[in-house]
């Protein structure tokens, strides 16, 4: 019988379980040695860049400029994108360049983001990924809380939900933008995809109680009731602090030597704040689960070529009022796309409607649309125009 033939390809390469060749292992060093040497380079040259970012810092600091400019990073992260040819992934390198803007931000001007806290929430995610790591993050505690503290300069910038695609809209930011409008613009737009965790110190089999916020269990319900159809599911002001509580009561269990049967649903970084592991990951019924939040600030946002504006206005007490408003931005050719109300809080049943325009303020058809819409209203204010989020943290 003939012999066969040795095959070739990595695993002729090995000399044993888990160990390489002599000859795999000079290949693997020459490689490394070429790795830090371009790792060196890469140093050099984003020192290189940051030497320049401190000068355009200085420029936008005597110029009046804000430090933080939504339609440059935007043309930014696009040039990045346009120019990758893999094999690394463009959500790879946005997150690289993200990094590199927030450490940017750091050189030129020290910047301060408020969020709905505790610490480890979806919009404590939201804004870390957006903004990066090298600012400073407040834990605001409520969502007027962010908007008190953009209005007054405590901080620079605040991050707010506005809307999920699951659970519509977020009532306490739009009652927020009614009374805040004048002394807060919306600056950007982030949209965030979300995910659920289910986090815990002890075994799957050994939960009996559940934290998490009414919303979040309504958003995992399918999966809970065949995963933990038993489970005890407690209501928390936010999935952030039901991690809090888990972790709290985890810790109780084990100082007297009882099995911890508590856990939370929330995100992976609330797990990694307060010390708990991810028991199962991606629990949510819908996977394409995603939460649009608005960046605030006091200053305006410039065109990008690619912009939303929202608005928001009180219809004159007429029939037909709204559908003539909605139909001035259809004749002028201008697509909303997106449409909420509130109570007005003046009369009963009269409402105050929210709309999502695309284009710029400044933009001819947008600005025309704005003036006609305004004549079938009591009240119409322009929240802000912005760059659109072209992509999905």
């Amino acid at each position: 019988m003939a012999k066969r033939a040795k095959k070739s390809g990595p695993k002729a390469e090995k000399s044993g379980k888990g160990k390489l060749s002599a000859t795999a292992q000079k290949h693997l060093s020459e490689v490394r040695v070429k790795i830090d040497a371009i790792d060196k380079k890469l140093v050099k040259l984003l020192n290189e860049r940051a030497d320049l970012v401190v000068n355009v810092g200085k420029f936008k600091r005597a110029a009046g400029l804000p430090i933080y400019a939504p339609h440059r990073e935007a043309e930014v992260l696009d040039k990045v994108i346009h120019a990758n040819t893999g094999p690394l992934q463009d959500r790879t390198l946005e997150g690289v360049y993200r990094e590199l803007m927030s450490g940017s931000f750091q050189l030129q001007q020290p910047l301060r983001i408020g969020f709905l806290g505790p610490q480890g929430s979806y919009s404590h995610v939201a804004a870390v990924r957006h903004f990066g790591s090298s600012v400073a993050f407040e834990d605001l505690h409520e969502i007027a809380g962010v908007f008190t503290e953009v209005a007054r300069g405590h901080v620079n910038y605040g991050l707010v939900p506005i809307e999920n695609s699951t659970g519509g809209g977020i009532v306490e930011t739009l009652d927020a933008l009614t009374k805040m409008h004048s002394s807060c613009h919306v600056y950007a737009e982030v949209q965030l995809e979300v995910h659920h965790a289910l986090l815990a110190n002890c075994e799957p089999k050994d939960v009996r109680r559940i934290h998490s916020k009414p919303e979040v269990f309504s958003q995992c319900r399918q999966w809970l009731a065949t995963q933990y159809p038993k489970a005890e599911l407690i209501p928390a002001a936010s999935s952030s602090r039901a991690a809090q509580i888990a972790a709290d009561e985890c810790k109780k269990a084990l100082e007297i030597g009882a099995i911890p049967g508590t856990a939370a649903i929330g995100s992976d970084l609330a797990g990694q704040i307060y010390g708990l592991k991810t028991l199962f990951s991606k629990i949510e019924d819908k996977l394409n689960n995603i939460t649009r939040f608005f960046v605030i600030t006091r200053a305006k946002a410039v065109r990008s070529g690619d912009d939303k504006t929202s608005i928001m206005f009180i219809t004159e007490d007429k029939p037909g009022a709204l559908v003539d408003v909605l139909g001035v931005f259809r004749d002028r050719g201008v697509n909303l796309s997106h449409i909420d109300k509130r109570p007005s809080g003046r009369t009963n049943w009269s409402y105050t409607f929210f709309i999502d325009a695309v284009g710029h303020r400044d933009d001819p058809q947008v600005a025309g649309a704005i003036e006609e819409a305004g004549e079938h209203c009591q009240e119409l204010i322009v929240l802000g125009s912005y760059p659109r989020a072209r992509r999905i943290l």
